[in-house]
């Protein structure tokens, strides 16, 4: 069973997701800041990480995102982030800090299955 951290502040967001992926039988995990999902994501070693940009604490998703891309251990995670910024420039920056993919609020449960089956199947 593949393994999805889903790392997002907003409670009924993160409940969507998980919801929408339960369909799928993934193992989830939840954590609603950067810290704490930078935590579980080094404890728990998912296979893919859903990860809000902007989030309370001191670690934003695009911080978490770099920590992730930056520790060998956990080069095979698969991290996209969820964000309601969706200018060139925003998926830019999650880019460079090693995102493999970038999905914009408000997205649909299919655009999120189709864009987590196209990473981890």
């Amino acid at each position: 069973m593949k393994r999805v951290l889903i790392v997002e502040d907003q409670v009924d967001i993160r409940e969507l997701v998980r919801l929408t992926l339960e369909l799928e039988d993934f193992d989830i995990q939840e954590a609603d800041n950067g810290d704490e999902g930078l935590a579980l994501a080094t404890q728990w070693r998912p296979d893919l990480i859903l990860l809000d940009v902007m989030m309370p604490g001191s670690l934003d998703g695009i911080a978490v995102c770099k920590r992730i891309k930056g520790d060998p251990s956990m080069k095979k995670v698969k991290v996209i982030i969820l964000s309601a910024k969706g200018q060139d420039s925003d998926r830019h920056q999650g880019q460079q800090a090693g995102a493999d993919g970038y999905l914009t609020k408000p997205f649909s449960p299919k655009q999120l299955l189709e864009t987590v089956t196209k990473f981890i199947g």
